[in-house]
This record gives C-alpha cells, sequence and structure tokens, in this order.
C-alpha cells in the first residue's frame, strides 16, 4: 500500500519543529553570552563547560541503540594561557553562529574557516576550525546544520517523493524527485525541505555513484516501490538525517546495500547507529534500517570477483570485532567470514554476470530475505 502523507499536517508540524529547534538554539546562545558577561561582572574569568569527547566518555547505549556521551565535562577557561586560544576561538564561533541563525544565511565548513579571518580570529587550518564546531555542537547539544554550517560533500536522491521548499526564496516550491534522471544533490535545502507526498514504500540506500545511476536506469525506483539514495561511500549527516526523516516522518523502511567489505559493512551500521564522533548528537540515526549486503557470505554464495583483503582491512576486522555493536548475531559472523576469507568484492563484480543482474537478480532476492532480518 503506497504510503501517502497529508500535506497540511505535515507542512504543520515540521514549521512548528523548526521554529521551536531555532529558539531553543538561541536561546541557548543567549544564556552563555549572559554566563561570559555574568563571570566578568563578578570578576571571574569567562569559561564554558564542554562535554567529553574521548573515547572514555563515549558509551554504547542499547536501548537508544546509538553511542552517547557520558557525563564527563571539561572547563575551557580564559584562565588558563593554554586554553586561551581555542576559548576565544570558540566564543567566536557562538558570536557566528548566532548571526547565522538570526540571518539565516547559511555556511560551509570551509567559510567559517575563512570568515573567521575577516575578525581576526586565528585558526592553524581548517581541521582546526572543524574541531571548534564540534566543541559548539557538544555545548549546545544541537548538530551544525541547526546554526546553518554545513559540509561541503553531497549525495544525492531520486524517487517519487514530492517536496516543498522552505529556505528564503522558494518558500512553498515544490519538486517531485523523480523528474531529473541525475537525482538531486543532498544539500541544505533538501534536508530543510517539507516531505509532503510520495507513493514509495521503502528507501534503498546504496554506497556508490555508478550504481545509483545504474538503479536509475533499470526504474528501480517503480520496480521496487522505492526512493533511491546515493550516500557517496560512508554517509555524509545531511544524508542521514534525511534517512531518518524518510523513517519516521513517511514510515519508510531503510534497507542498505555497500561493497562487500569491512568498511561497507561499517557504513550501514553508521547509519543504523551513528558513529562515536557524533556521540553528542541524536537525531542522525535509523536503528531500523537493515544491512542487506553484499555480505561477506554473499561472495562464495553468488559466486563473485574478488581482490585480497589487506592487512589494514583485517586489522579492521578485528577492531570492529570489539565494539558492543559488533557482538552478536549478523555483523558479528559477516566480521568473523571476512577474517577467515581474506577477500572482498565491489558491489560491481555483478557486472561479471550481467550489467542488469545485480537489479534483476540480486537486489530482489536480498529484499525478500530482508523481511526476517
Amino acid at each position: 500500500m503506497a504510503k501517502k502523507v497529508t500535506k497540511k499536517v505535515t507542512k504543520k508540524e515540521t514549521k512548528k519543529e523548526k521554529i521551536d529547534k531555532s529558539k531553543k538554539l538561541i536561546q541557548a546562545l543567549k544564556n552563555h553570552g549572559a554566563q561570559i558577561y555574568e563571570d566578568l561582572e563578578n570578576g571571574e574569568f569567562p569559561k564554558f563547560s564542554i562535554p567529553n569527547r574521548s573515547i572514555s566518555n563515549i558509551i554504547y547505549d542499547k536501548k537508544l541503540r546509538q553511542y552517547v556521551l557520558g557525563t564527563n565535562a571539561s572547563l575551557r577557561s580564559a584562565r588558563n594561557s593554554s586554553q586561551l586560544r581555542s576559548f576565544t576561538q570558540l566564543l567566536w564561533l557562538a558570536f557566528f553562529a548566532n548571526k547565522l541563525t538570526h540571518e539565516k544565511k547559511s555556511s560551509t565548513l570551509r567559510d567559517v574557516y575563512y570568515s573567521s579571518q575577516a575578525f581576526a580570529v586565528d585558526f592553524e587550518d581548517q581541521q582546526e576550525s572543524d574541531n571548534i564546531i564540534v566543541d559548539l555542537e557538544a555545548v549546545l547539544s544541537q548538530p551544525r546544520e541547526d546554526f546553518f554550517v554545513f559540509p561541503e560533500e553531497r549525495s544525492s536522491i531520486f524517487g517519487d517523493l514530492t517536496i516543498e521548499y522552505t529556505i528564503p526564496g522558494y518558500e512553498g516550491k515544490t519538486q517531485n524527485l523523480s523528474s531529473h534522471p541525475d537525482g538531486y544533490a543532498i544539500g541544505p535545502s533538501m534536508t530543510s525541505a517539507q516531505l509532503t507526498d510520495t507513493s514509495a514504500e521503502m528507501v534503498i540506500a546504496i554506497e556508490k555513484g555508478g550504481l545509483f545511476t545504474r538503479f536509475v536506469e533499470e526504474q528501480v525506483d517503480k520496480k521496487f516501490k522505492s526512493i533511491i539514495i546515493n550516500t557517496g561511500g560512508q554517509a555524509p549527516r545531511s544524508t542521514r538525517t534525511l534517512l531518518k526523516r524518510l523513517h519516521d516522518e513517511l514510515g519508510l523502511p531503510v534497507v542498505i546495500l555497500t561493497d562487500g567489505d569491512v568498511y561497507g559493512e561499517h557504513i550501514a551500521m553508521v547509519i543504523k547507529s551513528g558513529s562515536a564522533n557524533a556521540a553528542h548528537l541524536r537525531e542522525l540515526t535509523v536503528p531500523d534500517a537493515k544491512w542487506m549486503g553484499v555480505w561477506a557470505t554473499d561472495i562464495d554464495k553468488f559466486k563473485l570477483p574478488t581482490i585480497p583483503m589487506t592487512e589494514s582491512d583485517i586489522k579492521r576486522c578485528y577492531d570492529l570485532l570489539k565494539d558492543p555493536r559488533y557482538e552478536e548475531g549478523l555483523w558479528k559472523r559477516e566480521l568473523e567470514v571476512f577474517i577467515k576469507i581474506k577477500r572482498k568484492a565491489e558491489l560491481e563484480a555483478f557486472s561479471k554476470y550481467g550489467l542488469t543482474n545485480i537489479t534483476e537478480k540480486y537486489l530482489p532476492k536480498k529484499l525478500e530475505e530482508s523481511k526476517s532480518f
């Protein structure tokens, strides 16, 4: 049965959610700013309390099915000369985030780095700037996207999904995402749009752009009543946000198709349960998403062409086996098979049996199997 969303209800709920989120962010920034002034008026050195993002403070929450931060925090104070630089950077970034939020202007990670120079705020390189942005996320408990800072990378989406834009200058304009054969980039305007209508019954997330194009050409969206998303390797946060919205707001199950290697397995797990690097955030996971392949066991089952695993690949397998998310079931089994066979296969390996083999044989078989796990 086709999934439909009432346009009026979605619009009302989405706008209220956006207003509440923006108000919460601005109020949090005001509170931190007021605390800085209060410290100065009291003759104290201003400071920030920052949740500790070290490995020792990152915990896997089995109830939430994702990594979260523990209760440990550290003070970053203007009193400590070794912290003064990073304190000033964080204070400036809070100011810049407030400016972006009020003006509803978007920026990129790269743009933040260069914008700092106009205020004589010194970052050694973009990596240092990016780290301070993550600090501010942790302080505010809100993702950088909420204060209009986005990464450069993009993935793409295709299928029968009608959206309504909410960004300034495009408010109210609608677009059906099956109208362009190259798909549509998943950027700020896409992740913030209202999801108004779809006939799709599922979402297929694919690791690679080449297979995304193949799926569009083979009309997988129509054959399997699906929305197709190219994650472009490890899914950017904007893509994970959209996957979560498609699942939560439209009730669409999410299945994930990756290369048959340890990194493909982890790409699927990050979509399901997040990453340690984003343990301070909550709205980036789809715990009910299913990794349907390519599994290590599929390599022999489908007689796929393979290449040898590297020492780095094997080490990665052993590292993941220490991760609580890989302690049992499918995830542990497939890692152990990878270690045993020491071989890996790419999605393109199915082309050995013809260009349409993956869409005509493998995909329907795996989709049927995914109903039982």
